[in-house]
Order: structure tokens, then C-alpha cells, then sequence
């Protein structure tokens, strides 16, 4: 038997491993700024690239993509190369990965504090990025695949199986989500509209928390927990079970993020059916990797990788256990758009994600700089305070969560809510969000305290070289099943029929919800009273979804009688029959928008964006001084619509050549209502002076920022005319 030598490629784990660290510091700093955000609104004032609105995103993309990504690959280009008894397939492609995707973080750190953003949900990142994004991708599944191919182990082991549905789902997820029809360099419209633009961004929403923050780490988990505990899988055919039964039943699950929304309700109710039956794999899973330590778990009181990983798979099965919970749409209806889901992800997000790449990384540095760890004693500290971070987070929101949907609901006897002004909510709730910045600051402690741990670690190791192996070559046997085969066997020596069947697996689901909301246009009913935005309108949305005020205020009524109470008529479907994206939001730190048109003056709303408190004591919302005083460049408008009436907005010529003549028109008479309130009429005569004296342009107040978003707020809501009760009554008689 000819036995081969080659090198494994430690450098480009090391590089990731490195890039983990870096991003991971930057991704939770951004977080806890934002934390302390709730508690000093005023923190980053006249700021813009630093508002909440702005770094809500960014905080989100770098925990999961830079730090959770760069984790993915050093963990997947390790443990691959070991499980095939191969070098990676291609050093170019690796490292065009590492690169590649360092670049796109650089991008993103760049783009979204300025405002370049989607808004859709982990999504946010504008078209050239996301081209970036798929080439890199790509390059990462040919280089996977190709390893695959030139393998020295015959068997493929389960792994490596959630390796690849990892990388033919995001690829499926990414690509179809991030359809999108470009303006200008950084600017795009989504081609889905309302209520299929909301599914396909749930869909993927959903599935990249699965393919992304899931399935690789399950692989990481089957590599490194019986490498750590040096123990075997429990059980091979429960690991056969966990994964086709995860790939085909995850994929349905994203329309629970839509409940009792303007979602067709036979898609609401396939998601919850699934989500339901994702309780069993998901738990499979976790017994699967917990019971890798019988034996072993004298081992897990001394070795802290063994800890980390423990929490880490407990944490996968809270979360997974929570998640078909809060499908089921009586606990949806109290848990949605309140702070349970921000508990309910970061269970997810710092004990799943966190604590197995803290695990990961604690076993391999030492191994691969061949060393010892520089201190036990502190890698059992950062366990204990990241514990604790975990629980002094979490719990905080849960209770948080559960006040908000109970004040949000209760009625005074005569039928009125007993808490009708939405700030006595957010008061309420003001020292929980105390104690998760200060749970968020431990776990951040525990993060570098880690970092110190390893950084002296690698200085005292050897030099990361590429690692000598050697193999027998993979002889060849027969394409077809072999006498006593299992079909599966068979299949797990097969690396392109096992990634063309699990594409099936996963593309059954989207198919099945997607397209017949696309194509079936029963599912979205035309309200003929909906007309496409004014130039203005649309130009101020832009400004809104420029600001991240999507991240805050939601514009989805559900059917609830106390949020039509609060808010005015639950949505309709036909109502964001023109919205390229929708803009439903998840959360609501603030009250929901969709029927705000008309329901405060123009001057409330300059004043309210000028300074919150002026217009609502005790609100939280920070300050867009900029949007006051900054002059708004218009100029693209008749591209924006011209793209619009590609993906089918009914704007004729004629309003397109007069796009500018309509503008000018709307923000004269918005100037004319502010100059009818005396005190704005002080300061803005004020501001001209103070203009003049200072040699500085001054700037008509119909030309500026505000008055575009001004026109957009005050449109929403208001295509549909509701009668009011005494009228209803008076027709029925």
C-alpha cells in the first residue's frame, strides 16, 4: 500500500483564528455601546455614523459574520483537512477566502455607519458587497468540494455532511434574498415588494441563524467535543437522523417570524408546523453531543475547553427549545416585537456560538503553536464570568420581555389601555436594561481575558508551520453499492451526490412557501386606494431606512385589540403592495409607525427628530440633529423611480419628468405648516442669523433632510380610510 506525505495548511487556520479574535473584540464592543445606548440616549449626539440606528446593524453583522464566519472557517479548515487526510483543495482559494471576506468586513465597517444599508435584517449590506460576498462564498464551497475530491479518507464523516449543506444553503439563501435592482453604487432596491419582500427576507432571515450560526457549528461540534473528551460519538445513526431531519424541516420554518401579520395564513401555519417538529433533530443533537462525554465527565471539572463546550451545546438546546416555543402563535403574540426575542438570541448567539468558539479555540492554539496553555486558572475565569454574563443578560430580558407584552395589553374596566402612552413602558423596563449592559460587560471581561491568555500562549510556542501527515491513497472501489452496503454508506463515500441531495432537501421548503406567494396574486388583495409614494415620500423612506429606524419602530399592526387600540386598523397586505422592502421591523423600542400620517403636526415631528425629550419626556430615541440642518441632495430621484417602475410601481412619465416640479411643490407647503408655529419661527430666523455672521450658506428649510422624511411619516398609514365606530354603528341600524 503506497503511503503519501503531505502538509496540512495550519497557516490559513491561523489566520482565521487571528481574524477571530480581532473581530470578535469589535463586534461586542459595538454591542455593549449599544446596550448603554438605552440607558444614555444622548451618549453619541449629532454623531450620525455613530447613532443607534446606524450601529445596530453593524454590531449584528460583525458578530456574525466577522466573528462567528471568521470562527467557521478556521474550525472548518481544520478539522477538514484532518477528517479527508487531504491538504485544502487550492492555497489560492484559501486564501482568496481569508482575504476575500476580511475585505467585505472592512466594507461593511465602512458602509453601514455611513448609511448604506437595505434594512433588511442580516442583510443589510448593499449589492456590491453582496456580489463580494457570493464570489468569496463560492470560492470557500469549489475549495471544500475540491478537498473532498482528492481525499485520502474514503468515508465522509458527519462533519463534513454539515459543511456542505452549509455552504449550498447560504449560497441558496444569499443569492435569492439579495435580489436586488441597483440605482447608484451604493444604493439598490429590493425586487420583492410587502408581503413577498417579508417572506423571502424571513426565509432567509431565519435559515442564516440555521446555516450560518447552526449546522457548521453542529460540525464543529461533532469534530471537536469527541476530540476534546477524546471519546467517539455517541451514536452514528442518531447523527444520520439529526442531520437530514435538520436540513429538510429548518429550511420551512421562517414565516414564524410573521405571525399574525399580513402574511397568508396557510404560510404562517406552515411555519409553525415545522417549527414544531424542529424541536426533535434540534434536541437530537444536543443529546447527541452531551452523551459524546459519558465517561469523560470527571474531565469536564478541570478542563475548561470541556466546560465551554458543555454550556455551549446546553445552550443549543435552550435556544432550540425555545424557538418552536415562541413559534406557536399564542406565546408569539406576547413574545414578538418585545426584548424576549433579544433574550431569546443571544442565549443563542453567547452560549451556542460564543462559548464553543471559546472551547474551539482554548483546544486548538496550544496544539497547533505546540505549547501548553499560558493559564488554566484564567480560562476557568473567563468561564465562570461569561456564565455569568450570559445569565445577568438573558434573565434581565426575559423579564423585560414578559413586562412589555403585559403592560402593552392590559385594559382599564371602561375598555380603555391602562398604559396607553408607550413611554411608561419603556420606563418600566429602564434597570433591566441596566443589568444586561452590566451582563455584557462581564462577558465582554471573559473575552479578553481570553485574549490575554492566548496571545501569551502563541508568544510562547513555536512558529505555525504546515504539519507533515502522511496516508495511504484512496484506492478505488466500485461507483455502485457494494455487497452489505447501506445505501447511506454508500452515500457517505460520495461527495456530489450527497450535496445534490441535501440541495433538494433544503430547496423543498422555500419552493413550496415562496413560490406560490410570488405567483398566486389572491395572496396579496390590491386595495385600489394605495397609490406609489410621492417623489418626496420615497426620497424621506430612503432617509429612514438611511437612519436604521426600522431597527426600533415596527409598521405592523397585528389583529390584537390592543394594538389597534394603541395604534389604529391592523395592516392589510394590499397596503405595501409598493414597498421595495418592506419595512415591518422585529422589535419596538419605540411604538409602531404604520398609521402615524396625520396624527401629529409637521413641527412635532421636526422637534421630536431635533430633540426627543421636547416633544415626549423620558424618551430614549436619540437625537438626528443632522437630519435638521444637513441639505438633501434630491437629484437622483427620477433614477429612483425609473427603477421603480421596473419592478412594477405604476409611475407614469409625466410623473417622472415632473418629479422635480412635485418635490419642490410638497417641501414648500411642509416649510409653510413649520413657519405656523411661532417657535420654530424664532430659531429658524435664529439659525439664519447666526448663518450670515458665520460666512456659512444657509440653507432653505425645504431643501433640508428633515422635510423629506417629515413628508414620508406623514403619508404612512393614511391609503386607508377606516370609519370610525359611531359611523359603523349608525350604517348597521
Amino acid at each position: 500500500m503506497e503511503i503519501q506525505q503531505f502538509y496540512y495548511d495550519n497557516k490559513i487556520v491561523k489566520k482565521f483564528l487571528y481574524a477571530t479574535l480581532f473581530w470578535g473584540i469589535i463586534g461586542m464592543l459595538v454591542g455593549l455601546l449599544l446596550a448603554f445606548m438605552f440607558l444614555f440616549p444622548t451618549i453619541t449626539d449629532g454623531i450620525s455614523w455613530l447613532s443607534f440606528g446606524r450601529l445596530r446593524p453593524l454590531h449584528t453583522n460583525a458578530v456574525i459574520f466577522a466573528f462567528v464566519g471568521n470562527a467557521i472557517y478556521a474550525g472548518v479548515y481544520y478539522s477538514t483537512q484532518r477528517l479527508l487526510k487531504a491538504r485544502m483543495f487550492n492555497d489560492f482559494l484559501s486564501n482568496f477566502n481569508f482575504w476575500g471576506w476580511q475585505a467585505i468586513i472592512v466594507a461593511a465597517a465602512i458602509t453601514l455607519p455611513l448609511g448604506y444599508s437595505t434594512s433588511k435584517e442580516y442583510a443589510e449590506l448593499e449589492w456590491p458587497i453582496d456580489i463580494a460576498i457570493a464570489l468569496v462564498w463560492v470560492a470557500f464551497g469549489v475549495n471544500l468540494i475540491g478537498t473532498m475530491m482528492k481525499r485520502r479518507q474514503r468515508h465522509l464523516y458527519v462533519a463534513i455532511w454539515f459543511y456542505l449543506a452549509t455552504f449550498v444553503t447560504v449560497a441558496v439563501l444569499h443569492i435569492f434574498n439579495s435580489l436586488e435592482l441597483p440605482v447608484s453604487a451604493l444604493k439598490s432596491y429590493s425586487v420583492y415588494a410587502g408581503v413577498q419582500d417579508a417572506l423571502v427576507q424571513w426565509w432567509y432571515g431565519h435559515n442564516a441563524v440555521a446555516f450560518f450560526l447552526t449546522t457548521p457549528f453542529l460540525g464543529l461540534m461533532y469534530y471537536f467535543v469527541p476530540k476534546a473528551a477524546n471519546r467517539p460519538v455517541y451514536s452514528y445513526r442518531l447523527s444520520i437522523v439529526h442531520f437530514w431531519s435538520l436540513i429538510f424541516i429548518y429550511i420551512w420554518a421562517g414565516p414564524h417570524h410573521l405571525l399574525y401579520s399580513s402574511l397568508p395564513d396557510w404560510a404562517q401555519n406552515l411555519g409553525v408546523a415545522f417549527s414544531v417538529m424542529l424541536i426533535a433533530p434540534s434536541w437530537g443533537g444536543m443529546i447527541n453531543g452531551l452523551l459524546t462525554l459519558r465517561g469523560a465527565w470527571d474531565k469536564v471539572r478541570t478542563d475548561p475547553t470541556l466546560k465551554f463546550m458543555v454550556v455551549a451545546i446546553t445552550g443549543y438546546g435552550m435556544a432550540t427549545f425555545e424557538g418552536p416555543m415562541l413559534s406557536l402563535k399564542n406565546v408569539n403574540a406576547i413574545a414578538h416585537f418585545s426584548d424576549w426575542i433579544i433574550a431569546h438570541v443571544h442565549v443563542g448567539a453567547l452560549a451556542w456560538n460564543g462559548f464553543l468558539t471559546f472551547g474551539m479555540i482554548y483546544w486548538m492554539v496550544p496544539k497547533m503553536f505546540k505549547t501548553r496553555l499560558y493559564s488554566v486558572a484564567m480560562a476557568n475565569f473567563h468561564f465562570w464570568i461569561g456564565t455569568l454574563g450570559i445569565i445577568l443578560y438573558a434573565l434581565p430580558m426575559y423579564v423585560a420581555g414578559f413586562t412589555q407584552a403585559l403592560m402593552w395589553k392590559e385594559f382599564n374596566p371602561d375598555g380603555s389601555l391602562v398604559y396607553g402612552n408607550f413611554l411608561e413602558t419603556v420606563n418600566e423596563i429602564i434597570p433591566m436594561y441596566w443589568m444586561r449592559a452590566i451582563g455584557g460587560s462581564l462577558y465582554i471581561v471573559g473575552f479578553i481575558v481570553m485574549l490575554y491568555n492566548i496571545v501569551v500562549t502563541v508568544r510562547s510556542g513555536s512558529k505555525v508551520e504546515d504539519e507533515l501527515a502522511e496516508a495511504p491513497a484512496l484506492t478505488r472501489v466500485s461507483k455502485k453499492r457494494v455487497s452489505g452496503e447501506t445505501y447511506h454508506t454508500w452515500l457517505e463515500r460520495k461527495p456530489i451526490q450527497l450535496t445534490i441531495f441535501a440541495t433538494i432537501a433544503i430547496l423543498i421548503g422555500g419552493v413550496v412557501q415562496i413560490v406560490p406567494t410570488i405567483l398566486v396574486k389572491s395572496n396579496i388583495p390590491t386595495i385600489t386606494s394605495v397609490k406609489p409614494y410621492s417623489p418626496l415620500e420615497l426620497e424621506g423612506r430612503d432617509l429612514y431606512i438611511r437612519e436604521g429606524c426600522v431597527g426600533c419602530h415596527s409598521q405592523m399592526i397585528r389583529p390584537f385589540r390592543s394594538e389597534v387600540e394603541r395604534y389604529g386598523e391592523y395592516a392589510k397586505a394590499g397596503e405595501f403592495v409598493y414597498d421595495h422592502p418592506f419595512l415591518w421591523g422585529s422589535k419596538r423600542t419605540g411604538p409602531d409607525l404604520l398609521r402615524i400620517g396625520g396624527k401629529y403636526s409637521d413641527s412635532w415631528h421636526f422637534n421630536h427628530m431635533y430633540d426627543p425629550q421636547s416633544t415626549s419626556s423620558g424618551s430614549i430615541m436619540p437625537a438626528y440633529q443632522w437630519l435638521i440642518t444637513d441639505e438633501h441632495d434630491r437629484s437622483g430621484v427620477q433614477g429612483k423611480m425609473e427603477a421603480m417602475v421596473s419592478l412594477g410601481v405604476p409611475y407614469t412619465d409625466e410623473d417622472i419628468s415632473n418629479a422635480m416640479e412635485s418635490m419642490a411643490e410638497q417641501a414648500l407647503q411642509i416649510e409653510e405648516n413649520l413657519y405656523s408655529d411661532p417657535d420654530f419661527v424664532k430659531s429658524y430666523e435664529a439659525g439664519k442669523q447666526y448663518a450670515k455672521e458665520n460666512g456659512n450658506d444657509f440653507v432653505e428649510m425645504r431643501d433640508r433632510e428633515i422635510v423629506s422624511l417629515i413628508a414620508y411619516l406623514q403619508r404612512l398609514g393614511t391609503d386607508i380610510k377606516i370609519k370610525d365606530n359611531t359611523e359603523l354603528l349608525s350604517e348597521n341600524k
